[in-house]
């Protein structure tokens, strides 16, 4: 077992980031034995078959003192050691962590009713108004509703064709954005979530965008901030999940940030809908107009105005807001520099997929969208980052409705399941030299994002599958498409390439990628 106290210690940072001493922590604890001495052994009901095996933790904290920073690692390496599921004692929840394609497809296709439920942090329940999203919510009707709404009304391939000159538009923006800083140093994170957020802020309230750019100009920025934020303290351990009678206390504050950052969130959104609202009954009299320009919140109001069992309100209406806000620009820019990233370090890879980009596109033109279904080569690279750094690398966590079995080992109702795909997406069993980053191995097979294949499921799969896999595959192929096309990239002078990584809910790179573009296009007009 790992000493107590060492660098690597989740239990030792949270003391110290957030001012927490020794005494304060075991005063809170001692309280927590006195209202809840309980321990969670491997008893399971007669006949029934035992607990998966695991670490043994310590009284009443578990397993907390010795988890570190990087999780998805951790849990790989105690799968070397425990087996392909095992389990966590983590304060007074049990974690299950399943890291195998026979036991995951167990879990997302054999048992998919049973695991298809949620069980919310305090900061992911805060921050979409109580679990009212599609992300966090139980398998429910209402769940299921808004799921067929999501899907059908707002993300169907009708609606995604009516707004294509919207995302034509905004990467056009990107292109002069980054050539009127050729030779200096971009941040590529930055770029692309600027991008993706004008391109969904442009789909979702575009009849409304230029009253509201007039009223708050740094609309994008704000928002990245708050995105940021809001994922930070969804990926942070909170004392308050593990030991759910100290949450009233509140030890890292959790709670209270998030709920500041919710209604920074609630504010711009508040102003949307209000603008929308005034903005319908100004053009009340030209029915055809409207019914032409229905964007994303138009869409959704009209469904609250029809008043069905089935409407959604204004609360869950925004909650809705947030899933497409946070999810929509975090996956998709987090995936792009990683994508960056990786063909950077690789003078082959990137020269075939320019090679590609200058026979399908062409050196006097810029990328368009019809161009990407025939970018066969781009859209194995990826693929294959998605494999290498799948953007939520436990995707979300299921909880079961009732105890069942997995692997001949008893998942007990209620526990807390992370399916592993990191490990997964890399395991020796599946892929061949897993750790080598080879485009060509998604050429030679047909592969999809809908988890077809359980070797490869970065969105997940099942009925809890990601419902916005096809806008995220046509912004992600057409931001870095266009980005590789347009312009040349280097690393600033001295730097050099690093593919570490930062666990959190989803998997970052731990160093921001700066890189400097040159003008690749001979013709200039096609940067204005």
């Amino acid at each position: 077992m790992a000493p107590l106290i060492n660098q690597g210690s989740w239990w030792l940072q949270m003391i110290i980031t957030h001012h927490l001493t020794p005494a304060l922590f075991t005063i809170s604890l001692l309280i927590l034995a006195i209202l809840c001495y309980k321990f969670t052994f491997s008893t399971t009901p007669n006949g029934a078959p035992s607990l998966p095996p695991g670490p043994r933790g310590l009284p009443i904290v578990g397993y907390l003192p010795f988890l570190g920073h990087d999780l998805h690692k951790q849990f790989t390496n105690l799968a070397r050691s425990y087996g392909p599921i095992f389990k966590l004692q983590v304060g007074s929840k049990v974690h299950v962590v399943i890291n195998t394609l026979d036991l995951a497809k167990t879990v997302v296709r054999d048992q998919d009713e049973i695991f298809a439920n949620r069980k919310p942090s305090i900061a992911a329940a805060t921050s979409t108004y109580g679990g009212q999203d599609i992300v966090w919510s139980n398998s429910n009707s209402y769940w299921r509703n808004l799921r067929k709404i999501l899907v059908q009304e707002v993300l169907s391939n009708k609606s995604l064709e009516a707004c294509q000159s919207y995302r034509r538009d905004e990467v056009r923006k990107t292109i002069k954005k980054v050539y009127d800083k050729i030779g200096t140093a971009i941040d590529i994170n930055e770029i692309s979530f600027s991008t993706e957020a004008n391109v969904l802020t442009s789909i979702i309230w575009e009849n409304t965008s230029a009253e509201l750019g007039a009223k708050d100009s740094n609309l994008v920025g704000e928002l990245q901030m708050i995105v940021s934020e809001i994922v930070e303290l969804v990926s942070q351990p909170n004392i308050s999940d593990l030991f759910p009678n100290l949450a009233w206390l509140d030890l890292q504050g959790v709670e209270r940030k998030m709920k500041k950052k919710l209604k920074q969130l609630d504010r711009i959104f508040t102003s949307i809908i209000d603008d929308r609202i005034k903005f319908k009954s100004k053009r009340s009299n030209d029915a055809t107009e409207h019914e032409r320009n229905k964007d994303f919140i138009q869409i959704l109001l009209d469904l609250m105005e029809e008043k069905k069992a089935t409407s959604l309100n204004i609360t869950q209406i925004k909650a809705l807001l947030v899933d497409i806000m946070v999810a929509g620009t975090e996956t998709t820019t987090t995936l792009i520099e990683w994508a960056m990233a990786e063909i950077m370090q690789d003078v082959n890879v990137m020269k075939r997929v320019q090679e590609e980009l200058e026979e399908i596109v062409g050196l006097n033109n810029i990328v368009e969208e019809s161009h990407l279904p025939k970018l066969q080569y781009l859209d194995a690279v990826i693929k294959e980052t998605f494999r290498l750094h799948p953007v939520v690398p436990f995707l979300i966590p299921r909880s079961p409705t009732q105890s069942c079995t997995v692997g001949s080992y008893t998942v007990p109702k209620g526990c807390i399941v992370f399916l592993n795909v990191w490990a997964i997406q890399r395991d020796p069993e599946n892929w061949d030299n897993p750790l080598e980053f080879k485009p060509e191995r998604f050429l030679e097979n047909k592969w999809d994002y809908v988890g077809n294949n359980l070797k490869f499921f970065p969105f997940g799969s099942g009925r809890r599958l990601c419902p916005g896999v096809s806008l995220a595959e046509k912004m992600q192929m057409y931001v870095l498409a266009t980005l590789l096309h347009s312009f040349d990239w280097a690393l600033p002078k001295g730097e050099e390439h690093d593919l570490s990584d930062k666990f959190g809910i989803t998997l970052k790179k731990r160093k921001p990628l700066i890189a400097i573009p040159s003008q690749r296009l001979p013709n200039v007009n096609l940067y204005m």
